[in-house]
């Protein structure tokens, strides 16, 4: 890790656009270290099993057909941050390509530049498995991924004093849950993607397109909430414990870090998690497993936000 050698390259961010992209990548990575990706044998092969294992149980309780992303790896935090710039960049190209020219253009890239190397670097120390459904990328590019960030799970188990193994299984299944969901709604990449584009463009254009983003975190909500109940009827045993202390350590840290969470919406996210949950527990109380897999047929079963406090509501009308 070199703090002076991440500075110095977002200062010399360079180029005409908005943002250094490659300063962004190398920024990042100077300031975090990348990780030991030295795994045995059996830890190999414990990924492995662990996510062939979270595939065919949730396949078979969920009732939901879906197949793994050809694409599953075992990263350090430089891949994870190699692979989510690129992510970073399909959001940000309506605003480089037609947003307003900047007054300082040196100075607003040298500022948008050292942003996002801050939030990918903070992000690369701490994300511990990743679904991506590869929003907004080519039409060829878009085979979905499933990442798992080695050196962040095998240290934050250390830190939870809880077994790795264990913690290592629990990770996986959450992430297969979400390929789950994605695989049994093909519809639901281009309704998440349409909802961004229609909220950046707006952005880019001067306005809000509240619409756009209160269905999104509608969506998003579901999907979370979705991947929760999977979790609580798939997962060998109990896991409150791990949440539990994964939830307490993620409110605590230092001023930064609590900042930084902030800034990404880190909290947001738990509320939909929490929110979604109730919502599927209450539908899958009432018919089921394969009754709450219904959202994912169509758009127009996904719930509104009225009813994700209001399950009975979604139940009269799906």
């Amino acid at each position: 890790m070199d703090l002076f050698r991440s500075v110095r390259t977002v200062t010399n961010a360079s180029g005409d656009g908005h943002v250094d992209w490659a300063a962004v990548a190398d920024a990042a990575k100077a300031s975090t270290a990348a990780g030991s990706l030295d795994l045995s044998d059996a830890e190999r092969s414990g990924y492995a099993t662990d996510v062939r294992d979270a595939r065919d149980r949730l396949r078979s309780l969920g009732d939901v057909a879906f197949d793994l992303p050809d694409t599953v790896e075992i990263q350090n935090r430089h891949h994870w941050i190699d692979a989510n710039v690129d992510t970073f960049r399909r959001v940000m190209a309506p605003v480089e390509r037609d947003g307003p020219q900047a007054l300082f253009p040196g100075v607003s890239r040298v500022v948008n530049t050292g942003t996002l190397s801050f939030m990918l670097a903070f992000l690369g120390r701490n994300v511990l498995g990743q679904y991506d459904p590869l929003l907004l990328a080519e039409a060829d590019d878009r085979d979905h991924a499933l990442y798992f960030v080695h050196p962040n799970i095998v240290r934050v188990a250390d830190e939870l004093d809880v077994s790795y193994p264990r913690f290592r299984r629990w990770i996986a299944f959450h992430e297969v849950s979400h390929a789950a969901e994605f695989g049994a709604a093909p519809w639901l990449s281009d309704y998440l993607e349409t909802r961004v584009e229609r909220g950046i463009d707006a952005l880019v254009a001067g306005d809000i397109d509240r619409e756009a983003f209160a269905e999104l975190d509608t969506a998003m909500t579901a999907v979370e909430g979705y991947a929760e109940l999977l979790m609580d009827r798939a997962f060998d045993d109990d896991y409150a414990d791990l949440r539990a202390k994964l939830d307490a350590r993620r409110q605590g840290g230092g001023p930064v870090a609590r900042l930084a969470r902030r800034l990404l919406g880190l909290g947001l996210k738990r509320r939909q998690y929490e929110r979604g949950a109730d919502f599927f527990h209450a539908v899958a109380d009432a018919r089921g497993l394969a009754g709450a897999s219904v959202v994912w047929e169509r758009p127009e079963n996904l719930p509104t936000d009225a009813e994700l406090d209001a399950p009975e509501q979604w139940l009269a009308r799906v």
